[in-house]
Parts: C-alpha cells; sequence; structure tokens
C-alpha cells in the first residue's frame, strides 16, 4: 500500500480582508521595541481622543474616522481595542454587501432622499441665514 502524499488542507476564512491583514499587523508588530509601541499607543490615544473632540456638536470634521484611525493603533497592543475594531469592521462589511445587493429601486429612492435633504438645507441655509462656507 503506497503512501498517500500529504495535502495542506486550506481553511477557508470568511473574515473581511481588513480582519486579516490586522492580525498580520499585529504579529509584526509585537516583534518591535517598546519604545516603538509605546509611540504607537501614543499616537493611538491622541488619535482617538481628537476623534472624540471632533465628533462634539458644532465642531466640524471626520470624528468617527478618527477614532476609528485610532483605535487601529490601539489595536496592535490591546485587545479590547482590537474587538472594538473588528466590530466596526464587520459592521462596515455588512453596510458594504447589504448595499450592494439592494434593488435599483432602493438605490432609487435612497438617492431622491438625500436630494430632498439637500434641498432642504439650502432653503434652511437662505431662510435662516446660515452661512454656508466660513467667512476668511
Amino acid at each position: 500500500m503506497a503512501a498517500e502524499p500529504e495535502r495542506e488542507v486550506e481553511v477557508e476564512d470568511d473574515r473581511p480582508e481588513l480582519l486579516r491583514k490586522l492580525e498580520e499587523r499585529k504579529q509584526r508588530h509585537a516583534e518591535r521595541g517598546i519604545v516603538a509601541r509605546a509611540g504607537v499607543v501614543i499616537i493611538g490615544v491622541v488619535l482617538v481622543l481628537l476623534g472624540i473632540f471632533m465628533s462634539g456638536p458644532g465642531i466640524p470634521g471626520p470624528g468617527i474616522v478618527v477614532i476609528l484611525l485610532g483605535l487601529s493603533f490601539l489595536a496592535l497592543e490591546f485587545d479590547r481595542a482590537e474587538q472594538l475594531l473588528a466590530k466596526a469592521i464587520v459592521w462596515g462589511d455588512n453596510a458594504k454587501d447589504r448595499a450592494e445587493a439592494a434593488s435599483p429601486r432602493q438605490k432609487a429612492i435612497t438617492a431622491a432622499l438625500a436630494v430632498v435633504a439637500l434641498a432642504a438645507f439650502v432653503v434652511a441655509a437662505v431662510l435662516w441665514d446660515i452661512p454656508l462656507l466660513p467667512l476668511v
């Protein structure tokens, strides 16, 4: 009886690509020195705090994006940050899938609602004299 060659069983990984990349980055990051790792934590904390500040009322800016960027730094060191970031990535991936699976009718209704909301904002800005651009 001849021995069969061993086959590598490839396990299908159904996680989003960003989670697989995060795991690879975390493994590479563990090999870095303590100063570099501390720097990553400091940058992550500063970005999360900046994102929280930018999410405040009356403060323009991409606060949520900055918070997620800070979490991506903190996820290299802390499991809880990695879990939060993983939830956000999975949520975003699911939202992308739902948007791609939407019918043409749903897409048209969403586009029409966006146009109506933009028109309502412009009308409100004109009626209540809201400046659309900051004065230089």
